[in-house]
């Protein structure tokens, strides 16, 4: 079978530190978490910052200049960073680091939608910080906003500009067709790389026959000219991911999308996600592919062109 990409998100926004003493936060945890997903198999690095004094997601491109050095030093990984940031972030703020370290790759959310992280509230009376839980409570009132004059202006300023390919994250079925949309305008050239984003209260749910349809739209929308990969947020992260290799796709893991290793056990890293993953999908034939054969497949501009 085809090569498979792993892609590991390292920390995200959504995950607040009272939650896991492992979710990495300051630039010498981010680093090495990164650079340990990276040697234990994932070509793509999903990277998010955080302010490394309370943990809280940050769009400071100081935040990320500390820790974008050392990930490049210790390791060839494609570096992705995020253009979705925190749904509480303006456009500018989530654009700040991407428009100024031009990454070989960035992520893109193909749509606004409600964005409820409040179940995660959980029965949790004790915060190491005093912003987590007014953050996760107010989600019940939270939009992620990423109108199309708002994904028009990425796909200028970081694609046709600074030669960024995208993770087209695509929380439901419309966002396909919104991501369809901008393709028969022009403003996406080439092979599409979807990334099904399931399990957020506010997107579609992650159940094996929602990535089914996902699945079957996508074919009906793009034909031949596109891949996927599937992340699956909490407890279905692997079984989804098995499911995605089988059917031919590739897989995102990491600390960003779920906490845990199997159930009650938490990840003490992200590369122990990555290593179940690999040995998932290496159980079904498909083989890991390395950073270059990423480059290759998404037909990015390479390492060499970034400014960090």
């Amino acid at each position: 079978m085809s090569k498979i990409i792993i892609t590991c998100a390292v920390t995200g926004s959504i995950h607040t530190p009272s939650m896991s003493p492992y979710l990495p936060v300051t630039a010498k945890d981010i680093a090495a978490q990164a650079i340990g997903a990276a040697k234990a198999g994932a070509a793509i690095l999903h990277l998010h910052a955080r302010d490394p004094q309370t943990g809280r997601p940050s769009a400071s491109v100081d935040h990320y200049r500390a820790f974008l050095p050392a990930i490049g030093a210790g390791c060839d990984a494609v570096v992705n960073l995020t253009t979705g940031g925190s749904a509480v972030m303006t456009l500018e703020d989530r654009l700040a680091a991407p428009l100024a370290l031009r990454p070989e790759m960035c992520s893109l959310n193909m749509g606004s939608m409600n964005f409820a992280l409040y179940p995660m509230l959980g029965r949790r009376t004790e915060w190491l910080h005093d912003w987590e839980e007014p953050f996760l409570r107010n989600s019940d009132d939270l939009v992620f906003k990423n109108t199309p004059r708002d994904i028009e202006g990425v796909l200028r300023r970081m694609g046709q500009e600074r030669g960024a390919r995208f993770e087209f994250e695509c929380y439901d079925v419309s966002h396909l067709y919104m991501l369809r949309h901008f393709v028969d305008r022009g403003l996406v050239e080439g092979r599409v790389f979807i990334q099904f984003v399931m399990g957020v209260l506010g997107g579609i749910a992650a159940e094996p026959e929602h990535l089914d349809h996902l699945k079957a739209t996508a074919d009906r929308l793009f034909g031949a000219g596109y891949s996927f990969s599937v992340l699956a947020a909490g407890r279905q992260q692997m079984p989804l991911a098995e499911r995605s290799a089988a059917m031919g796709g590739h897989v995102r893991v990491g600390l960003e999308d779920n906490l845990y290793l199997s159930r009650g056990v938490l990840a003490r890293s992200n590369a122990e996600q990555v290593e179940k993953v690999r040995a998932l999908v290496e159980r079904l034939g498909r083989t890991v592919a390395t950073p270059d054969e990423a480059r290759a497949m998404l037909d990015l501009k390479g390492a060499g062109a970034v400014g960090f």
